[in-house]
Protein backbone atom coordinates (compact mmCIF):
# COMPACT_ATOMS: atom_id res chain seq x y z
CA UNK A 1 0.00 0.00 0.00
CA UNK A 2 1.35 3.73 -0.75
CA UNK A 3 0.73 6.46 1.86
CA UNK A 4 -0.50 10.02 -0.35
CA UNK A 5 -2.03 13.08 0.65
CA UNK A 6 -5.98 13.39 -0.09
CA UNK A 7 -7.76 17.18 -0.20
CA UNK A 8 -10.71 16.57 1.64
CA UNK A 9 -11.46 19.98 2.34
CA UNK A 10 -10.87 23.48 0.46
CA UNK A 11 -11.67 27.04 1.63
CA UNK A 12 -11.31 31.28 0.92
CA UNK A 13 -11.26 34.62 1.86
CA UNK A 14 -11.38 37.96 -0.32
CA UNK A 15 -11.08 41.20 1.54
CA UNK A 16 -14.86 43.21 1.17
CA UNK A 17 -13.27 46.02 -0.31
CA UNK A 18 -13.23 45.74 -4.36
CA UNK A 19 -10.91 47.91 -6.45
CA UNK A 20 -12.06 47.35 -10.20
CA UNK A 21 -10.08 49.08 -13.31
CA UNK A 22 -12.44 51.90 -13.18
CA UNK A 23 -11.50 52.61 -9.47
CA UNK A 24 -7.76 52.76 -10.58
CA UNK A 25 -8.38 55.26 -13.95
CA UNK A 26 -8.88 57.88 -11.49
CA UNK A 27 -5.67 57.05 -9.26
CA UNK A 28 -3.14 56.36 -11.92
CA UNK A 29 -2.72 56.71 -15.54
CA UNK A 30 -4.13 53.72 -16.68
CA UNK A 31 -8.18 52.54 -18.79
CA UNK A 32 -9.85 49.70 -18.25
CA UNK A 33 -10.02 48.65 -21.81
CA UNK A 34 -5.95 48.20 -21.14
CA UNK A 35 -5.71 46.37 -18.40
CA UNK A 36 -8.59 43.70 -19.65
CA UNK A 37 -6.79 43.45 -22.71
CA UNK A 38 -3.40 43.00 -21.43
CA UNK A 39 -4.07 41.34 -18.54
CA UNK A 40 -7.87 39.70 -18.48
CA UNK A 41 -8.55 41.50 -14.72
CA UNK A 42 -11.08 43.69 -14.21
CA UNK A 43 -11.15 43.96 -10.50
CA UNK A 44 -9.27 42.68 -7.23
CA UNK A 45 -9.74 42.23 -3.80
CA UNK A 46 -7.95 44.47 -1.20
CA UNK A 47 -7.75 44.56 2.38
CA UNK A 48 -8.67 46.63 4.70
CA UNK A 49 -6.48 48.87 7.60
CA UNK A 50 -5.86 46.65 9.90
CA UNK A 51 -6.91 43.93 8.17
CA UNK A 52 -3.38 41.24 8.17
CA UNK A 53 -2.36 38.59 5.96
CA UNK A 54 -3.46 36.38 9.56
CA UNK A 55 -6.30 37.06 9.48
CA UNK A 56 -7.13 36.62 6.19
CA UNK A 57 -5.33 32.76 6.28
CA UNK A 58 -6.88 32.18 9.34
CA UNK A 59 -10.79 32.73 7.65
CA UNK A 60 -9.61 30.65 4.44
CA UNK A 61 -8.44 27.99 7.18
CA UNK A 62 -11.51 27.86 9.17
CA UNK A 63 -13.59 27.36 6.38
CA UNK A 64 -11.29 24.24 4.83
CA UNK A 65 -11.30 22.87 8.03
CA UNK A 66 -15.19 23.21 8.57
CA UNK A 67 -15.88 21.29 5.03
CA UNK A 68 -13.54 18.90 6.18
CA UNK A 69 -14.64 18.28 9.13
CA UNK A 70 -11.79 18.31 11.17
CA UNK A 71 -11.54 19.89 13.95
CA UNK A 72 -8.43 22.09 14.09
CA UNK A 73 -6.59 20.01 17.06
CA UNK A 74 -6.13 16.92 14.67
CA UNK A 75 -3.78 18.74 12.38
CA UNK A 76 0.20 18.14 12.29
CA UNK A 77 0.90 20.52 10.43
CA UNK A 78 0.43 23.83 8.81
CA UNK A 79 2.22 25.75 5.98
CA UNK A 80 1.42 28.67 5.16
CA UNK A 81 2.76 30.46 1.55
CA UNK A 82 3.43 34.24 1.80
CA UNK A 83 5.29 37.08 0.52
CA UNK A 84 3.81 38.80 2.64
CA UNK A 85 4.35 38.09 6.42
CA UNK A 86 2.46 40.10 9.00
CA UNK A 87 5.83 39.98 11.11
CA UNK A 88 9.56 39.72 9.89
CA UNK A 89 9.17 36.90 12.55
CA UNK A 90 7.72 34.63 14.15
CA UNK A 91 5.84 33.00 11.01
CA UNK A 92 2.61 33.98 10.60
CA UNK A 93 1.55 30.10 10.11
CA UNK A 94 2.31 30.34 14.08
CA UNK A 95 -0.50 33.13 14.64
CA UNK A 96 -2.67 31.01 12.71
CA UNK A 97 -1.98 27.63 14.94
CA UNK A 98 -2.77 29.90 17.87
CA UNK A 99 -5.91 31.64 16.49
CA UNK A 100 -7.35 27.39 15.41
CA UNK A 101 -6.25 26.35 18.55
CA UNK A 102 -4.08 23.80 17.62
CA UNK A 103 -1.43 23.21 19.89
CA UNK A 104 0.10 20.18 19.21
CA UNK A 105 2.34 19.20 15.74
CA UNK A 106 4.49 22.60 13.82
CA UNK A 107 3.39 25.47 11.51
CA UNK A 108 5.99 27.31 9.66
CA UNK A 109 5.83 29.93 6.68
CA UNK A 110 7.44 29.69 2.85
CA UNK A 111 8.65 31.94 0.07
CA UNK A 112 8.40 31.55 -3.29
CA UNK A 113 6.04 34.35 -4.30
CA UNK A 114 3.82 33.31 -7.06
CA UNK A 115 4.92 29.68 -6.67
CA UNK A 116 4.09 29.58 -2.84
CA UNK A 117 1.23 27.24 -2.82
CA UNK A 118 2.50 24.62 -5.25
CA UNK A 119 5.79 24.66 -2.77
CA UNK A 120 3.48 24.34 0.29
CA UNK A 121 1.53 21.76 -0.85
CA UNK A 122 5.02 19.84 -2.05
CA UNK A 123 5.94 20.43 1.42
CA UNK A 124 2.81 19.13 3.11
CA UNK A 125 2.62 15.98 1.02
CA UNK A 126 6.18 14.73 1.76
CA UNK A 127 5.76 14.97 5.40
CA UNK A 128 2.64 12.47 4.97
CA UNK A 129 4.07 10.45 2.69
CA UNK A 130 7.34 10.03 5.00
CA UNK A 131 4.72 9.64 7.55
CA UNK A 132 6.04 12.32 9.97
CA UNK A 133 2.36 13.82 9.79
CA UNK A 134 -1.56 12.77 9.16
CA UNK A 135 -3.28 15.80 8.39
CA UNK A 136 -1.63 18.92 7.44
CA UNK A 137 -3.36 22.31 6.20
CA UNK A 138 -1.78 24.04 3.70
CA UNK A 139 -2.57 27.96 2.78
CA UNK A 140 -1.72 30.32 0.32
CA UNK A 141 -2.35 34.28 1.39
CA UNK A 142 -1.54 37.67 0.77
CA UNK A 143 -2.07 41.38 1.69
CA UNK A 144 0.05 41.87 -1.95
CA UNK A 145 -1.37 45.45 -2.29
CA UNK A 146 0.95 46.47 0.69
CA UNK A 147 3.83 45.77 -1.45
CA UNK A 148 2.22 48.05 -4.88
CA UNK A 149 3.54 51.88 -6.00
CA UNK A 150 0.04 52.77 -6.38
CA UNK A 151 1.95 55.39 -8.74
CA UNK A 152 3.32 52.63 -11.14
CA UNK A 153 1.16 51.60 -13.95
CA UNK A 154 2.91 48.47 -15.10
CA UNK A 155 2.59 46.69 -11.26
CA UNK A 156 -0.13 47.96 -9.40
CA UNK A 157 -3.56 47.14 -11.61
CA UNK A 158 -2.02 43.53 -11.40
CA UNK A 159 -2.28 42.42 -8.25
CA UNK A 160 -4.53 41.68 -4.76
CA UNK A 161 -5.53 40.62 -1.91
CA UNK A 162 -6.96 36.97 -0.60
CA UNK A 163 -6.32 33.57 0.74
CA UNK A 164 -6.86 30.01 0.37
CA UNK A 165 -6.83 26.69 1.95
CA UNK A 166 -6.84 23.34 1.41
CA UNK A 167 -6.75 20.61 4.13
CA UNK A 168 -4.98 17.06 3.43
CA UNK A 169 -5.72 13.76 4.87
CA UNK A 170 -3.33 10.84 4.67
CA UNK A 171 -5.28 7.88 2.53
CA UNK A 172 -3.45 4.30 2.05
CA UNK A 173 -3.93 3.19 -1.74
CA UNK A 174 -3.25 0.75 -4.32
CA UNK A 175 -0.17 3.78 -5.89
CA UNK A 176 -1.98 4.14 -8.74
CA UNK A 177 -3.35 6.96 -10.53
CA UNK A 178 -6.91 5.77 -10.04
CA UNK A 179 -6.25 6.64 -6.36
CA UNK A 180 -7.31 9.69 -4.83
CA UNK A 181 -4.86 12.22 -3.62
CA UNK A 182 -1.20 14.11 -4.34
CA UNK A 183 -0.31 12.24 -7.68
CA UNK A 184 3.09 14.11 -7.98
CA UNK A 185 4.71 17.82 -7.20
CA UNK A 186 7.39 18.94 -8.97
CA UNK A 187 9.24 22.32 -8.19
CA UNK A 188 12.06 24.30 -9.84
CA UNK A 189 13.90 27.67 -9.55
CA UNK A 190 16.81 29.52 -11.29
CA UNK A 191 18.19 32.49 -9.26
CA UNK A 192 19.79 34.44 -11.83
CA UNK A 193 16.49 36.07 -12.77
CA UNK A 194 16.25 37.56 -9.71
CA UNK A 195 15.82 41.10 -10.73
CA UNK A 196 13.31 40.48 -13.69
CA UNK A 197 10.77 40.33 -10.91
CA UNK A 198 11.48 41.37 -7.26
CA UNK A 199 10.78 43.68 -4.58
CA UNK A 200 13.49 46.76 -4.17
CA UNK A 201 12.98 46.65 -0.01
CA UNK A 202 14.09 44.26 2.89
CA UNK A 203 16.17 43.69 6.18
CA UNK A 204 19.41 44.24 4.18
CA UNK A 205 18.20 47.80 2.42
CA UNK A 206 16.33 49.11 5.36
CA UNK A 207 12.69 49.29 4.24
CA UNK A 208 9.74 47.72 2.75
CA UNK A 209 9.91 48.38 -0.86
CA UNK A 210 7.47 48.09 -3.86
CA UNK A 211 7.38 45.96 -6.74
CA UNK A 212 9.40 46.02 -9.78
CA UNK A 213 9.24 44.16 -12.59
CA UNK A 214 10.44 43.41 -16.44
CA UNK A 215 7.03 42.75 -17.62
CA UNK A 216 8.29 41.44 -21.64
CA UNK A 217 10.73 39.07 -19.99
CA UNK A 218 8.50 37.85 -17.31
CA UNK A 219 6.17 36.67 -19.57
CA UNK A 220 8.56 35.05 -22.26
CA UNK A 221 9.94 33.06 -18.98
CA UNK A 222 6.51 32.57 -17.65
CA UNK A 223 4.69 31.00 -21.39
CA UNK A 224 7.75 28.12 -21.59
CA UNK A 225 8.54 27.50 -18.02
CA UNK A 226 4.79 26.41 -17.36
CA UNK A 227 4.78 24.51 -20.00
CA UNK A 228 7.67 22.06 -19.63
CA UNK A 229 6.54 21.83 -15.50
CA UNK A 230 3.25 20.65 -16.86
CA UNK A 231 4.57 18.48 -19.58
CA UNK A 232 7.06 17.01 -16.85
CA UNK A 233 4.62 16.39 -14.65
CA UNK A 234 2.35 14.78 -16.77
CA UNK A 235 4.94 12.35 -18.25
CA UNK A 236 6.26 11.51 -14.27
CA UNK A 237 2.63 10.08 -14.20
CA UNK A 238 2.12 8.54 -17.55
CA UNK A 239 -0.45 10.61 -18.70
CA UNK A 240 -1.07 12.94 -21.21
CA UNK A 241 -3.36 16.30 -21.57
CA UNK A 242 -6.72 14.65 -22.42
CA UNK A 243 -6.64 12.74 -18.66
CA UNK A 244 -6.60 16.06 -17.68
CA UNK A 245 -9.96 17.01 -15.84
CA UNK A 246 -8.94 20.89 -14.84
CA UNK A 247 -6.16 22.69 -14.87
CA UNK A 248 -5.81 25.27 -12.05
CA UNK A 249 -2.93 27.79 -13.19
CA UNK A 250 -1.70 30.45 -11.18
CA UNK A 251 -3.51 33.92 -11.71
CA UNK A 252 -1.06 36.60 -12.95
CA UNK A 253 -2.19 37.20 -16.78
CA UNK A 254 -4.94 35.82 -18.36
CA UNK A 255 -2.16 36.05 -21.61
CA UNK A 256 -0.18 33.52 -20.07
CA UNK A 257 -2.90 31.44 -18.61
CA UNK A 258 -3.83 31.01 -22.71
CA UNK A 259 -0.31 30.59 -23.75
CA UNK A 260 0.48 27.90 -21.36
CA UNK A 261 -2.10 26.08 -22.05
CA UNK A 262 -2.33 26.12 -25.89
CA UNK A 263 1.21 24.63 -25.34
CA UNK A 264 -0.04 21.87 -24.10
CA UNK A 265 -2.86 21.77 -26.11
CA UNK A 266 -5.37 21.63 -23.42
CA UNK A 267 -8.98 22.55 -24.15
CA UNK A 268 -9.99 26.35 -22.75
CA UNK A 269 -13.07 25.24 -21.54
CA UNK A 270 -10.77 23.06 -18.79
CA UNK A 271 -9.23 25.76 -17.25
CA UNK A 272 -10.73 27.20 -14.01
CA UNK A 273 -9.89 31.55 -14.76
CA UNK A 274 -10.17 33.68 -11.77
CA UNK A 275 -8.20 36.64 -12.91
CA UNK A 276 -10.44 38.61 -13.78
CA UNK A 277 -12.00 39.06 -10.53
CA UNK A 278 -9.32 38.33 -8.11
CA UNK A 279 -6.51 39.71 -10.14
CA UNK A 280 -2.63 38.35 -9.31
CA UNK A 281 -3.07 36.98 -5.42
CA UNK A 282 0.28 35.75 -5.48
CA UNK A 283 0.76 32.24 -3.66
CA UNK A 284 -3.17 32.86 -2.91
CA UNK A 285 -3.86 32.47 -6.37
CA UNK A 286 -4.43 28.65 -6.98
CA UNK A 287 -5.97 27.83 -3.89
CA UNK A 288 -8.60 30.54 -4.21
CA UNK A 289 -9.63 29.26 -7.81
CA UNK A 290 -9.65 25.65 -6.67
CA UNK A 291 -11.96 26.47 -4.75
CA UNK A 292 -14.08 28.49 -6.95
CA UNK A 293 -14.27 25.47 -9.23
CA UNK A 294 -15.07 23.00 -6.07
CA UNK A 295 -17.96 25.81 -4.91
CA UNK A 296 -19.36 26.15 -8.29
CA UNK A 297 -19.65 22.45 -8.97
CA UNK A 298 -17.10 22.22 -11.81
CA UNK A 299 -14.38 20.20 -9.71
CA UNK A 300 -15.54 16.92 -8.20
CA UNK A 301 -14.46 13.78 -6.33
CA UNK A 302 -12.52 11.66 -8.86
CA UNK A 303 -11.43 14.63 -11.17
CA UNK A 304 -7.82 15.27 -11.99
CA UNK A 305 -6.67 18.83 -11.29
CA UNK A 306 -3.30 20.09 -12.44
CA UNK A 307 -2.08 23.26 -10.72
CA UNK A 308 0.97 25.08 -11.93
CA UNK A 309 2.56 28.46 -11.03
CA UNK A 310 5.89 30.89 -11.66
CA UNK A 311 6.76 33.68 -9.45
CA UNK A 312 9.46 35.85 -8.81
CA UNK A 313 13.33 34.60 -8.45
CA UNK A 314 12.43 32.85 -10.67
CA UNK A 315 10.46 29.91 -9.00
CA UNK A 316 8.21 27.31 -10.65
CA UNK A 317 6.39 24.16 -10.07
CA UNK A 318 3.28 21.49 -10.93
CA UNK A 319 0.89 19.63 -8.80
CA UNK A 320 -0.92 16.85 -10.24
CA UNK A 321 -4.01 15.68 -7.90
CA UNK A 322 -6.82 13.24 -8.43
CA UNK A 323 -9.53 15.06 -5.86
Amino acid sequence: MVRRSCIVGVGSYLPAQVLTNKDLEARVDTTDEWITQRTGIRERHIAAEGEHTSDLALAAARQALERAGMPAQALDLIVLATTTPDHTFPATATKVQAALGMTGGAAFDVQAVCSGFIYALAVADNFIRSGQAKNALVIGAETFSRLLDWNDRTTCVLFGDGAGAVVLQAVEGEGTNDDRGVLSTHLHSDGRHYDLLWVDGGIALGRSGFVKMNGQEVFRHAVGRLAEVMEETLAFNGMDASQVDWLVPHQANRRIIDGAARKLKLSADKVVITVDRHGNTSAASIPLALAAAVDDGRIKTGDVVLMEAMGGGFTWGAALVRM
